[in-house]
C-alpha cells in the first residue's frame, strides 16, 4: 500500500509539474493530520517533520475538514490571516495550491495537497480534477 500511495503522489507531481505533493492522514494519537507521504520536485524541502504550524487553526485546513476542496491560484492574496502567511513561509514560499479532502463514509480521513512554490499559477480545470481523482484513489487504499 505505501508504494501505491507514493506512486499516486509522484504521478500527480509529474502531471501537474508542481513543487510538492503531500498526503496527510488522520493518525491515532496525533493532534493534527501529519504528512505521511510526499513527492518532491528537485530542491524542494520536505514537510514530514514540520511541526511549527498548527493546522487546526489554518483557514485552508478548516475548509478541507468540512469536506471542501480549496484551490488557490495566488496564495499570497487568499487570506489576510497572519498565521496563514507564516505557514506559507514555513512551507518554502507557498505561492499556489490545491488542497483536496480524502473522504471515506462521509468523513475526512486524509488530505492531498499540491503546492507550487515561488510564483503563483493558474490551475486548470483538468489539474483540479486530477487532484480529485488522486484523492479518490488514495481513499480506496487507506
Amino acid at each position: 500500500m505505501p508504494d501505491e500511495l507514493d506512486r499516486i503522489l509522484s504521478d500527480l507531481l509529474a502531471e501537474l509539474r508542481a513543487s510538492r505533493v503531500t498526503l496527510r492522514q488522520d493518525v491515532p494519537g496525533e493532534s493534527a493530520f501529519p504528512v505521511t507521504h510526499e513527492a518532491l520536485a528537485p530542491g524542494v524541502g520536505s514537510l514530514r517533520e514540520e511541526r511549527t504550524i498548527d493546522l487546526r487553526t489554518q483557514p485552508v485546513a478548516l475548509e478541507v475538514a468540512a469536506g471542501r476542496q480549496v484551490v488557490q491560484h495566488d496564495s499570497a492574496t487568499a487570506y489576510d490571516d497572519p498565521d496563514f502567511h507564516r505557514m506559507r513561509a514555513a512551507y518554502g514560499g507557498l505561492a499556489a495550491q490545491i488542497v483536496t479532502p480524502v473522504q471515506r463514509d462521509g468523513r475526512v480521513v486524509g488530505i492531498v495537497s499540491v503546492h507550487q512554490l515561488g510564483e503563483p499559477r493558474r490551475w486548470s480545470d483538468a489539474e483540479i480534477g486530477s487532484c480529485v481523482e488522486a484523492a479518490e484513489r488514495v481513499a480506496a487504499l487507506i
